[in-house]
């Protein structure tokens, strides 16, 4: 924290500049994060070799706008989930998050995961537009994977999450006129950013370059769903580990509190214990109550 007395100058909130980078430097805080990595990809890699799966599909004309999905062989009309990484918008690939698919593909869900452009060559609007327009791909090709267009949730993990917020905050029909405004039926949010002032301020925005006007339109923290608005929101689930850092345990209070204040549905899941690399692995955990709630969320209103 910053104190004037000591010649400490607060950048944001309370926080000096050394204090706000080492809230937000996650790989200082847990040095043992290659070990999470390198299993990610090795436990994908295998995935891929096991499971049929449709790699590289490309939603887009950007070189980064491709996705791979695992469908349900043999079966037609399944929820899909649909999984964006993260890696603060710098890092990672669709391909470290194989090994979630076997959880929901076993249990009848179609699984698909995303890329996106990275920083610096892409800015965070670009990478949220770019979330979007996979999104409206695979409900518009839904069929052709054997996927029900209306039972597609979208999750989302750090940099992932906060895209994932972004897309369930978004007027469906105001982004493309014919999409129906309840594109999703639901999105989950594990350990996300949803404001961005202490990204602009903090060492990230060195690569990120968020500029002080674009913050708060990329945060969905001030991207709320309107009330009121015609088809509502989808119902959202929000986690976050209880040993993450200060700063994202107030980002996920703070969020979830808005949400709840304008009535949106929102629900919570218990994560004790856990911190910003270990809480993802809880999606794909059959028997914690991260996968469950996200289940349930892809199976309402289903026979």
């Amino acid at each position: 924290m910053a104190s004037e007395e000591n010649g400490s100058i607060p950048v944001f909130r309370d926080y000096d500049q050394a204090a706000l980078d080492g809230e937000l430097n996650l790989r200082a805080r847990w040095p043992e994060h290659p070990q999470f990595f390198e299993r990610w990809a090795r436990d994908s890699a295998a995935v891929r070799d096991r499971l049929s799966a449709h790699l590289d599909l490309a939603y887009g004309d950007g070189p980064a706008e491709r996705l791979d999905l695992f469908p349900v062989e043999g079966a037609d009309g399944t929820p899909l989930l649909v999984f964006i990484h993260g890696g603060y918008w710098q890092a990672l690939d669709k391909g470290d998050y194989s090994y979630m698919a076997p959880a929901f593909v076993d249990s009848g869900v179609a699984f698909a995961s995303l890329n996106y452009g990275l920083a610096p060559a892409a800015t965070i609007g670009e990478m949220i537009a770019q979330t979007r327009r996979a999104l409206v791909w695979l409900h518009r090709h839904a069929g052709a994977y054997g996927v029900d267009p209306a039972r597609i949730v979208v999750a989302g993990h750090s940099a992932g999450g906060h895209l994932a917020a972004m897309a369930v905050s978004t007027d469906w029909p105001a982004f493309e006129a014919g999409l129906p405004a309840g594109l999703l039926a639901g999105g989950c949010s594990i350990s996300g950013v949803y404001d961005l002032e202490p990204i602009r301020l903090s060492y990230h925005n060195e690569v990120l370059h968020i500029a002080a006007d674009e913050a708060a339109p990329w945060s969905p923290l001030h991207c709320l769903p309107a009330a009121g608005r015609p088809g509502g929101a989808p119902p959202l689930l929000l986690a976050v580990g209880s040993e993450e850092t200060s700063e994202f345990l107030r980002q996920h209070a703070e969020y979830a509190a808005a949400w709840q204040a304008r009535g949106l549905p929102l629900g919570e899941v218990d994560m004790t214990g856990l911190h910003h690399f270990s809480a993802v692995d809880a999606l794909a955990q059959c028997d914690h109550a991260l996968h469950i709630a996200v289940q349930q969320s892809l199976h309402r209103g289903l026979p």
